[in-house]
């Protein structure tokens, strides 16, 4: 005999709509935007992060900030340094300090590779973002190279002859259509 279902599942529906768009895992919880400007990111790796109950909080309500961060191998363990998570704002006395080294969560194997890749002269580990995936918090960190300043200044010549081009070519299609 055939099992009953009590209730109906529906598989494009979300589990709770009112949820927010961050912690639902739609949008970052925070991005460090000048990482791509300073370092060419050579390749990109997602970690955990251990962190107590109102740092999560924070990062929730957008609290958090990647800007001067950056990942550290030590004794075969990943560590986040400089990350700024700012105190939850309905925390107690146990309210988290907003600069602590947080311990970041990957594979043996995977640490492994990393510590043979930063010990190339040069390459760093920069996160560039702190998002949720299945209500954990995530952080995706990068394998840079700095760039020289005219690394720096040739990458805006691209992005804005690039920029210039779609712009060119859409005012094309826009004069075409009036015709």
């Amino acid at each position: 005999m055939a099992r009953q279902q009590l209730h109906s599942t529906q598989p494009g529906k979300e589990k709770n709509p009112k949820r927010e768009p961050t912690a639902a895992g739609q949008h970052d919880a925070a991005v460090n935007r000048i990482a791509s400007h300073n370092y060419f990111l050579l390749e990109k790796f997602e970690a955990g992060v251990v962190l107590s109950g109102t740092e999560v909080k924070a990062i929730r309500s957008g609290k958090a900030t990647l800007k001067d961060s950056y990942g550290l191998i030590k004794d075969n363990e990943l560590w986040l340094l400089n990350c700024h998570i700012s105190p939850y704002e309905h925390g107690s006395y146990a309210n988290h300090a907003a600069l602590r080294t947080r311990k970041l969560l990957m594979h043996r194997d995977e640490i492994r590779k990393l510590i043979g890749k930063t010990q190339v002269k040069g390459l760093t580990l920069i996160p560039t973002r702190i998002y949720f995936k299945n209500g954990k918090v995530k952080v995706e960190l990068a394998l840079a190279k700095g760039k020289q300043l005219w690394d720096k200044r040739e990458t805006e010549r691209r992005r804005t002859a690039d920029q210039e081009a779609r712009e060119a070519i859409s005012r094309g299609r826009k004069t075409a259509g009036e015709r």
